[in-house]
């Protein structure tokens, strides 16, 4: 059974350099802020585990998430400079992926396939 579902998430993970926590949580503010006027995202938000960060995001598809880091991506660049992006994950399927992989590479995230299910 194959999927037709070209739902595609990024599953970013963030360790928060030491007293930066709550300007880190004040970027994700502004992350929010600017992903919600994006029509291709499905959800997004962000949870904690102490400084540890988690990034909560589903797309449409490929085309989603290129959208997402180009409108993102200056904030991004400047939350990099108070958290280290510890593990990224890639999910979706394949025939969308091909389309992450060489724009993500520089993130070195790890692509995982969606093989089988489906969406509502």
């Amino acid at each position: 059974m194959q999927t037709q579902d070209k739902c595609c998430t990024l599953v970013p993970y963030f360790k928060v350099s030491n007293g930066k926590l709550e300007t880190f949580k004040e970027m994700c503010e502004e992350f929010v802020k600017k992903t919600q006027t994006e029509s291709k995202c499905l959800y997004y938000g962000f949870s904690f585990d102490g400084d540890m960060a988690h990034c909560r995001e589903g797309y449409e598809d490929a085309e989603g998430i290129l959208t997402h880091l180009d409108n993102v991506g200056s904030l991004l660049e400047e939350a990099l400079k108070i958290a280290e992006l510890t593990l990224l994950e890639t999910h979706g399927p394949e025939e969308e992926l091909a389309k992450l992989r060489e724009p993500l590479a520089g993130l070195k995230p790890q692509f995982y396939v969606l093989e089988y299910g489906f969406r509502r």
